[in-house]
């Protein structure tokens, strides 16, 4: 049976994404997730298929499974299973047409189907921005599958504002939806070169396309009575309360959304959280100066 969201989904033609640079990894699809059926997913997955560790990369807006180019061959190089999926609207996964699909809830429930349709066990959660809104969120109701935890400038969804910098966000993509990706990458971090910030454009050939970047920002959890919120507070008592892994954090300083006081307030909620190795020049899209990150990272777990 396919989803009735299936029949208004657009697929971004492959042809956009040949030789983006420092992206050569092969894409993998699966079609068939419970309650998104007929809806094609895109996901890299590299490394030893049983290796001991699966490190699961959650990308946030706009970006894609791009994001991760220079993390995934740390871990591959050290043994283990990289796993980087595009969310529904982004990256190589196809793109439903209307923003009204896009909810706190259709996203959450389709990586947890994501997860169990891989089959995905001993999980370091490696996540930034939605990858962590969201991420963050999935431990406590999928028990015995994440043990670790690489968190990078985000938040947890509890029903209040993160503060002005978001909200002057949130009110920038309302009156700018078809905003340039690329640009906005380069303005976050300088040393992107111009290819690879156009590489950020790649799954967006055009307005109808973007749906699910528009539409993140009016979604974020920011009043108590808003749909994810409830799903926050819960996990932040998760973390405070339950969680036994290792956490490694790392913080863009110069993030002027989700930069040192937000991720300062997080750490007080992840049990155990050591003190974060601090990026100085590093903006929001941290995974852009991810290669140190991933080799601190795996440093910590030891």
């Amino acid at each position: 049976m396919t989803s009735p969201i299936a029949a208004r989904v657009l697929r971004t033609p492959d042809d956009r994404f040949n030789a983006l640079p420092g992206y050569a990894f092969s894409p993998h699809y699966v079609d068939d997730l419970p309650g998104y059926e007929g809806l094609r997913v895109h996901y890299v997955d590299e490394g030893p298929v049983h290796a001991r560790h699966v490190f699961l990369c959650l990308h946030g807006q706009p970006t894609w499974a791009y994001l991760y180019r220079k993390m995934i061959p740390v871990f591959t190089a050290a043994g283990h299973r990289v796993v980087a999926p595009d969310l529904l609207g982004f990256g190589r996964s196809d793109k439903p047409v209307d923003d009204a699909t896009y909810t706190f809830n259709f996203h959450r429930e389709f990586l947890m189907r994501f997860i169990e349709r891989l089959n995905l066990t001993n999980i370091t959660l490696v996540c930034q921005d939605w990858g962590g809104l969201l991420g963050l969120t999935l431990p406590m109701d999928m028990p015995g599958r994440f043990t670790r935890l690489l968190v990078m400038n985000t938040g947890l969804p509890t029903g209040a504002a993160p503060g002005e910098g978001f909200m002057a966000w949130r009110d920038f993509v309302a009156t700018n939806p078809d905003f340039d990706i690329a640009r906005m990458i380069r303005r976050s971090d300088p040393e992107i070169t111009k290819e690879e910030s156009q590489a950020y454009n790649a799954p967006f050939p055009d307005s109808r396309s973007r749906a699910g970047v528009r539409r993140f920002p009016a979604i974020v959890p920011i009043t108590p009575e808003m749909e994810g919120a409830d799903v926050g507070q819960r996990a932040a008592r998760w973390w405070r309360e339950a969680w036994t892994g290792d956490t490694f954090m790392a913080v863009g300083m110069k993030d002027p959304v989700l930069g040192p006081p937000v991720m300062a307030a997080l750490r007080k909620v992840i049990k155990g959280c050591p003190a974060p190795w601090q990026v100085a020049e590093g903006g929001h899209f941290l995974q852009e100066r991810g290669e140190d990150i991933a080799k601190a990272a795996l440093h910590a777990f030891g």
